[in-house]
């Protein structure tokens, strides 16, 4: 099991000064470049601080070259120098931190340059050219490791096993649904030799609490505007505030202000509309997702909301959810790419039927792993 990495001796050397017995924190550490083959994860909510502190990493790592040759040698296996760090970020991810140079390991509330030793990298087998392509580097800090594909995991431990590599990992493990991010971030957790958890304030005004959710909202006209359980997994975009249907904004936020209204629906509706569909009775889906695109109060979703939130303490945050467009296209686009109970071929037939949006529909896809174009007529 992965263990959080923790310093016991902070505790004695206090009580050796003199200091009486007190509430003692763990000691906020220089890193460690001396153990072979970690794989650690730096989790928490966006806004947590997790690339920072790989930056702080980097920076540990300038100051431990500047030793002798007796420490290369306690921090190098098999050729390799964990003091040698490489940052690797995903290709889509290419619309964040716009601002800074393109060899920037940048975060919030600043950046440190990377020189030569920054990539980009579509999936894992851009990860293994990567490591076969910098023999001598031996930590790698991957950004947001689970928007890669599962591979990642088994590439990453084997190196770490047959070289003696590290690596670090400031990434989330959880979605905006408080679930397990996806596959990728389980194996990751499977597979991980440390996990060092970071938090936030919770970002609501009146709160001041940790926060270890992601939350994702819309703001349509000014409003804050939860999003939907079955929203995209994915949807890349920029780190500005928007005010719009299409791209969300994030929050870290505690369990009591992290609003995700609509998962009752998505299982006990729309998923079964969709597994009816793949049986080849897509009668109810079609009329669903119609509603949804062009009358929401003649929904099952909006009679949902009305049962279930009529009374709740939230009723205005969560009926606000229903403010932003796009709400048939994400229902589909669930189906498809998160539940595979839609084929391409009904996909397509709705999008043209219904006269759904499709430069938002392709982009989602495209976004989630399962691009589809609609530029031809459909055939049932």
């Amino acid at each position: 099991m992965p263990a959080i990495e923790k310093n016991p001796s902070s505790e004695d050397f206090l009580k050796s000064l003199g200091f009486p017995v007190l509430s003692v924190h763990d000691t906020f550490t220089h890193f460690d470049f001396t153990k072979p083959g970690r794989r650690v994860l730096l989790i928490g909510p966006m806004g947590s601080g997790k690339t920072e502190f790989a930056a702080r990493v980097w920076r540990d790592a300038a100051v431990a070259q500047t030793k002798s040759g007796k420490v290369k040698e306690l921090t190098s296996t098999n050729g390799v120098d964990r003091r040698n760090i490489f940052f690797i970020r995903s290709e889509i991810d290419g619309a964040r931190f716009t601002d800074y140079p393109e060899d920037a390991l940048a975060y919030r509330s600043g950046y440190i340059r990377c020189g030569d030793n920054i990539a980009r990298i579509r999936d894992s087998f851009g990860l293994e050219d990567v490591i076969r392509d910098n023999p001598s580097v031996g930590t790698y800090i991957i950004d947001e490791a689970s928007f890669f594909d599962e591979r990642l995991a088994y590439v990453v431990r084997n190196a770490a096993i047959e070289k003696g590599c590290m690596f670090i990992f400031p990434t989330l493990v959880l979605n905006f649904r408080k679930d397990l991010f996806n596959n990728t971030a389980r194996l990751m957790l499977e597979t991980a030799t440390d996990v060092i958890p970071l938090t936030a304030y919770c970002e609501h005004s009146d709160c001041m609490d940790p926060a270890f959710y992601t939350y994702r909202y819309y703001s349509v006209n000014g409003q804050e505007c939860p999003a939907l359980f079955f929203d995209p997994l994915i949807v890349v975009g920029g780190d500005r505030k928007k005010e719009s249907s299409a791209e969300p904004n994030y929050a870290a936020r505690c369990d009591k202000h992290h609003y995700l209204p609509g998962k009752e629906y998505t299982f006990f509706t729309l998923k079964p509309f969709g597994e009816a569909a793949s049986r080849g009775d897509a009668e109810h889906l079609v009329k669903e997702i119609e509603a949804l695109h062009s009358n929401i109060e003649s929904s099952l979703l909006y009679k949902n909301f009305e049962k279930r939130y009529g009374d709740d303490e939230f009723c205005e945050k969560y009926m606000a959810s229903l403010l932003p467009g796009y709400i048939a296209e994400k229902a589909l686009c669930y189906l498809f790419c998160e539940q595979n109970l839609i084929s391409e071929q009904l996909l397509t037939k709705l999008v043209f039927d219904l006269e759904l949006d499709i430069p938002y529909m392709e982009k989602t896809l495209r976004d989630n792993r399962r691009p589809v174009v609609f530029n031809q007529p459909y055939l049932l």
